[in-house]
């Protein structure tokens, strides 16, 4: 994902315009670049663990995936920060692993639920 030293040169325009690009709302003061910056940084790792907390996307019990109309209601929409996640996976970038692993469960049960 991002690092500290990539986001650090950006300017607050830079960093604001990849915050929308991406869904996520800036962390605290908008007029700090810090803000955006933790916002970016932190981003990938919230969305994988809200996936982990069953918040937005999940993945079904087992017993409900007999019943497909059931488990797509139950795999639920993303939170902001899981589809910003999502985005920036698709433009191809991957988190170190072990994190890449669930990064690309939440890809592809984004997927699953896009093709139903």
């Amino acid at each position: 994902m991002f690092t500290r030293s990539e986001l650090e040169i950006k300017t607050i325009k830079e960093l604001r315009d990849l915050c929308r690009r991406y869904g996520i709302k800036p962390t605290g003061n908008a007029g700090y670049k810090t803000s955006y910056i933790v916002t970016l940084m932190a981003f990938p790792f919230l969305a994988l663990q809200q996936m982990k907390q069953s918040k937005g996307l999940k993945f079904p019990k087992f017993n409900v995936i007999q019943i497909i109309s059931s488990a797509i209601e139950e795999m639920n929409s993303p939170t902001d920060e899981q589809a910003a996640l999502i985005r920036i996976t698709l433009e191809g970038r991957k988190m170190s692993y072990p994190d890449r692993y669930d990064q690309e469960n939440l890809l592809n049960l984004h997927k699953a639920i896009n093709v139903a």
